[in-house]
């Protein structure tokens, strides 16, 4: 595995970028310079508020120098029962306890190794793989909002022309009795109180140094609510630098949420990993508590790579992967991952929810140099992030509908997908204001 990290670099690429947004769809056919230099600039973002904050970030880049993943340089993961041979094989010494007062503590089953100042996590995990076996140690992946490193959400927000978010409206199936989890960037309370279909929407505060993705835990609570709009929707403050998590602290803030015994987990994050190996954290919280709340259900965006990759944690069997359609539904949307790994596919592009009222100014191309100001509280975003929670939604409507649990609804609803599948996409759950949810 060839490992680059920033100061190794290539320059930046060259080549057009469009002047506006019109011009193109980022996820069309286009120049391999203009693709890299939008990533380039996500990836940048992301760097610089981990360095405001203080906390190490890494980025590992391929052979043509794009980056594919980030991880924290200082530490690596492995499970307790391999600890005791990571740390001899390493030549440092455990601490004298599980977890210390750098790291939480994390759940039974996980460690997290803090490494020597100047010992970089890839080159420990190469001298691991070589004693002990590939997957025994791994790095703390970054997972991101975005929900990919290549693609991101796809558009930064822009102003919506329509009034209201489209949804599913029907009084035996509005989610009432059931509780759906958002594991994002927190909640923005003044967007809550602005716009009736959040009343009663709770969680974690958003806070300010999330960067440009601000409002984006709150956009998805809003899309829950708008096909479920009577469920328990609470957000929890995970991807709180950069709209970006460890997965060593996603963990411990997954675990946390289980504390409320949610129904429904909705997840908009991920990541590829090093050797396309499953994130072990969320390996390891699958193991020790999710399988056990036979109720509740894991639903994750399959990421904006537009290709067949795995993409983690979406990826894992026991997970909901949801891929994102264009609008109408006649298509996949071109940045959105597939393949078999991939269950559900569900509206995904230019996807209108509430948005925070204030001034935004556009970091990405083609948009760089623009601003926009949302004067309705009201934004049109696309990505998978924004296809998940319509299927979280949708679990949590049917629930009211069939009373069954929130595994069982997903279970259900997938069946249904699979019997309206969209040749050459796949299983499709559609939305229609004028036509009867699929339930």
């Amino acid at each position: 595995m060839t490992t680059r990290r920033d100061d190794d670099r290539p320059g930046p690429p060259t080549g057009p970028v469009p002047a506006t947004a019109e011009q193109i769809r980022w996820w069309e056919p286009r120049d391999d310079a203009v693709v890299l230099s939008r990533s380039e600039v996500q990836v940048d973002l992301i760097v610089a508020a981990f360095r405001d904050a203080e906390v190490p970030l890494a980025v590992h880049r391929d052979e043509s120098g794009a980056a594919d993943y980030m991880y924290h340089p200082g530490r690596v993961l492995t499970r307790d029962e391999d600890a005791s041979r990571v740390y001899r094989v390493l030549g440092i010494d455990a601490p004298p306890e599980k977890g210390d007062r750098e790291t939480p503590v994390q759940p039974a089953g996980f460690h997290v190794v803090l490494l020597p100042p100047g010992r970089d996590a890839l080159s420990a995990i190469d001298d691991l793989d070589a004693r002990l076996g590939v997957g025994v140690a791994v790095p703390d992946h970054l997972l991101h909002v975005c929900p990919a490193v290549t693609w991101c959400a796809v558009t930064e927000p822009t102003p919506a022309d329509l009034d209201e978010p489209i949804g599913q409206d029907d009084d035996v199936a509005d989610g009432r009795r059931s509780r759906v989890s958002v594991v994002d960037t927190g909640l923005l309370e003044e967007v809550v109180a602005a716009h009736d279909w959040l009343a009663g929407v709770e969680g974690d505060p958003e806070p300010p140094f999330v960067g440009h993705y601000t409002g984006h835990g709150t956009f998805i609570a809003g899309v829950v609510r708008a096909h479920a709009p009577r469920a328990e929707v609470r957000v929890e403050s995970a991807m709180s630098i950069g709209g970006a998590s460890f997965e060593s602290d996603l963990l411990a803030q997954l675990t946390q949420a289980l504390d409320w015994v949610p129904d429904v987990i909705s997840l908009s994050a991920g990541t590829r990993t090093r050797g396309n190996l499953p994130l072990l954290s969320l390996q390891v919280f699958w193991e020790q508590r999710l399988q056990h709340l036979k109720g509740t259900v894991l639903v994750a965006a399959a990421g904006n790579d537009g290709d067949r990759g795995p993409f983690w944690p979406a990826a894992f069997p026991w997970a909901v992967s949801v891929g994102a359609l264009d609008d109408p539904p006649e298509s996949r949307a071109g940045f959105s991952n597939f393949g078999s790994w991939v269950d559900v596919f569900a509206i995904g592009t230019n996807v209108v929810n509430a948005y925070p009222t204030q001034r935004y100014d556009y970091r990405e191309p083609p948009r760089v140099g623009e601003s926009a100001e949302f004067p309705e509280g009201l934004a049109e975003w696309s990505g998978t992030s924004f296809a998940a929670p319509m299927v979280a939604g949708l679990v949590a409507a049917r629930m009211t509908w069939s009373g069954e649990s929130g595994v069982d609804a997903a279970d259900s609803l997938l069946e249904i997908a699979r019997d309206q599948a969209i040749p050459g996409v796949g299983a499709a759950l559609l939305r229609d204001r004028d036509a009867r949810p699929p339930y």
